[in-house]
């Protein structure tokens, strides 16, 4: 049996049922292929799977082996049973290095795992401050064009139109730099890949969610602002400096 690497090397586009391995040189036994399995990631979540076959164990035996085991339900529960059907029908090989499937997982991404904690805190206290500055900076704005807003409203202009004013220029540049940052984001997350599996980089979900948060931030934080400047009286705003 072998993996679907060894499959795609050999014989990229034929189907590899059937076909011979010579094993061990010219003289060697000739291995004939009965199936194909999924790539196993046997030195690591992270590692590139290699071409891999899989004989019997009456047909080459090795001092070392391991067995996997499915079970129903909490693996932990099983061990002891496990190692007595082994010792039963192996009674000459004693088990050691009993280990669930997420202690594996959780070893194997152990070294990634802080790292990745340590970025995922100061992004979102990245977002944090970006959040707060765009409050900050955008009702600021509206506080400076009070004046202006007042004059507006003195000539007539309605609230929609005095929020439709507000919100437009705001959210103008809160996408300007929404489509700078995924730029700059894209070009920077290549360095991360060495710490990431089986997630790019650029993930557009992720990269979408952060980009639609930060627009919804920038709209509330005009709208509200701007509403409330809207409905003070047109004097008291030509009065403000």
């Amino acid at each position: 049996v072998i993996n679907e690497t060894m499959a795609r090397r050999l014989w990229p586009k034929q189907n590899p049922i059937g076909r011979g391995i010579r094993f061990g040189g010219p003289s060697g036994p000739r291995l004939s292929v009965i199936g194909v399995v999924g790539d196993v990631h046997y030195l690591g979540l992270d590692a590139q799977a290699r071409p891999q076959f899989f004989r019997p164990y009456t047909q080459a035996a090795w001092s070392v082996m391991n067995v996997v085991v499915r079970t129903r339900a909490s693996p932990g529960t099983y061990t002891a049973l496990v190692k007595k059907a082994l010792a039963e029908f192996l009674p000459d090989r004693p088990v050691s290095g009993v280990e669930t499937l997420e202690e594996i997982l959780r070893d194997s991404t152990g070294s990634r795992r802080l790292p990745m904690l340590l970025l995922s805190g100061f992004a979102v206290f990245a977002l944090v401050l970006a959040a707060v500055g765009i409050a900050g900076v955008v009702s600021f704005s509206v506080t400076q064009h009070t004046r202006e807003i007042g004059l507006r409203v003195a000539l007539g202009a309605r609230t929609a139109d005095i929020l439709g004013l507000v919100v437009g220029r705001t959210m103008r540049w809160a996408l300007v730099g929404v489509i700078i940052g995924i730029g700059g984001s894209i070009g920077l997350t290549r360095l991360l890949s060495g710490l990431l599996y089986d997630v790019r980089p650029s993930d557009p979900w992720v990269l979408s969610g952060v980009a639609l948060g930060l627009a919804a931030i920038a709209l509330l934080a005009a709208y509200v602002p701007a509403h409330r400047t809207s409905k003070i009286d047109p004097m008291s705003a030509l009065r403000c400096e």
